[in-house]
């Protein structure tokens, strides 16, 4: 994606909105992401609860769920960012599985098998799943073998994979595939969307943050933890709009040609983009009336339409006419 500047002269009234990396801990809990390396044990839903009651918030959410036996990065919603949690479930992952067969597999076997798996596949969800059991496909990106044990029974793997891909489901076509059981011993997520490991706090990090904040005032190590809304829509094409388009956008209205700067000339008709301000603000996720091409050549019209608005409403001031 290439922005496309159409309008080079605008400029940004400093006295309204931030940037996002420099929001203080009021902005950040209402519209932010927490991504914490969860352990074994915990259920998301127990995880997200301890945090939401360590914050005081009652608006926190998590997007990608796993369960209770599984490691690794949970992304945690804060305030408006709830409103994104279908766009977060949405996003591809990367694990570790390690798989146990219920007898000697033969690398040169497992290899090959592994690459067939890879594409599109039918992953119908396990019994042990709170969703409904339907048919359903997922893509495979990769697959690929990282460590074995001696005799062959026990291998690791990454997997990348579609979101909503069960892990276990796939362990289970490998048995059937190589005419054995086989068991998901132990499943770690290290990789969610556009974060890894490197991104993520534990949960006794989370608490000594809050701490350092409620009891000692001193709010450093919880802003480090905390990042704006806007770090899990960077793989989002974006048009950046005007200080006027938005203020117009908070209140609900439609973007139109003359408000925008620039565009990613990626775009195409219907796609979901994010409606950017001059600062780098996520202002609403819209829906493009048409193609970054035919948006450059008009002069004005309707150019797309916000289907969740993330700024709240006078941010900044209005420039049009109540008439």
């Amino acid at each position: 994606m290439a922005l496309q500047i159409i309008d080079d002269s605008s400029t940004t009234d400093p006295k309204y909105g931030s940037d996002p990396y420099q929001r203080d801990i009021a902005s950040l809990l209402d519209a932010g992401v927490i991504l914490v390396n969860k352990p074994r044990g915990p259920s998301s839903h127990q995880l997200t609860a301890w945090a939401r009651e360590m914050l005081g918030m009652q608006r926190l959410g998590h997007g990608g769920t796993l369960d209770p036996f599984a490691t690794g990065l949970l992304t945690m919603l804060c305030g408006r960012a709830t409103r994104l949690t279908d766009m977060v479930l949405t996003g591809d992952k990367r694990y570790v599985a390690v798989l146990r067969f219920g007898k000697a597999v033969e690398e040169s076997d497992l290899i090959p098998l592994l690459e067939n798996l890879t594409g599109e596949i039918y992953n119908v969800p396990p019994l042990e799943s709170a969703v409904k059991v339907q048919v359903r496909t997922r893509i495979i990106h990769e697959m690929k073998l990282i460590d074995s044990e001696g005799d062959s029974r026990i291998f690791a793997l990454t997997i990348s994979c579609n979101a909503g891909t069960y892990i276990r489901t796939l362990a289970r076509d490998m048995g059937l595939l190589s005419g054995t059981s086989c068991e998901l011993m132990e499943l770690h997520r290290d990789y969610t969307g556009s974060f890894n490991q490197s991104n993520a706090c534990t949960m006794q990090q989370l608490t000594d943050a809050v701490f350092l904040w409620r009891e000692h005032d001193d709010d450093r190590a919880l802003r480090h933890l905390i990042a704006p809304v806007e770090s899990i829509l960077n793989h989002i094409p974006k048009i950046v709009i005007k200080d006027g388009a938005t203020a117009a956008i908070s209140h609900g209205a439609a973007l139109t040609r003359p408000g925008i700067v620039g565009i990613d000339d990626s775009i195409e008709k219907g796609s979901l983009v994010v409606l950017q301000s001059l600062k780098g603000e996520a202002v609403a996720i819209a829906e493009t009336n048409f193609s970054a091409t035919k948006i450059t050549s008009i002069e004005y019209g309707e150019v797309a339409r916000p289907k969740v608005v993330l700024m709240p409403a006078g941010t900044y001031p209005q420039t049009w006419s109540k008439q």
